[in-house]
């Protein structure tokens, strides 16, 4: 099931040149899978509550083309593979259909006591 997030660019994500300074893309990726994680019917608080938390553990990134000030850009999320702890998604940032970057992004739910890995979330396994 894919994703679509909507991004607007702030002159705060932009850097001297007025352009979206790169690190402001694992930003914009970051939310958009934290809204698709929400609409999956995860609550993330909850988990957290219970002492697991989801770990970026790899990012795969190519930058293609700038993004500017006002742009309005969608994120999009596709989950690529699912193992029982692990999440690989594909995510892509396009501007009126222009991709400007995308991202290979690898996702564990981890115990934050423990610092292991645990299973995915059951809404998450029955989802994808």
């Amino acid at each position: 099931m894919s994703h679509q997030f909507p991004v607007t660019v702030y002159y705060e994500d932009t850097d001297m040149g007025g352009v979206v300074y790169h690190a402001n893309y694992l930003r914009f990726i970051e939310r958009a899978r934290s809204d698709y994680v929400r609409r999956l019917g995860v609550d993330q608080n909850e988990m957290r509550d219970k002492g697991i938390v989801w770990v970026v553990t790899r990012i795969e990134a190519d930058y293609l083309a700038p993004a500017r000030f006002e742009d309005e850009l969608i994120v999009e999320t596709q989950p690529e593979k699912m193992t029982s702890a692990r999440l690989m998604m594909s995510q892509v940032v396009r501007r009126a259909g222009q991709e400007l970057f995308r991202a290979k992004v690898t996702a564990v739910c981890m115990d934050m006591y423990s610092g292991k890995p645990v299973r995915l979330p059951a809404e998450v396994r029955a989802s994808l």
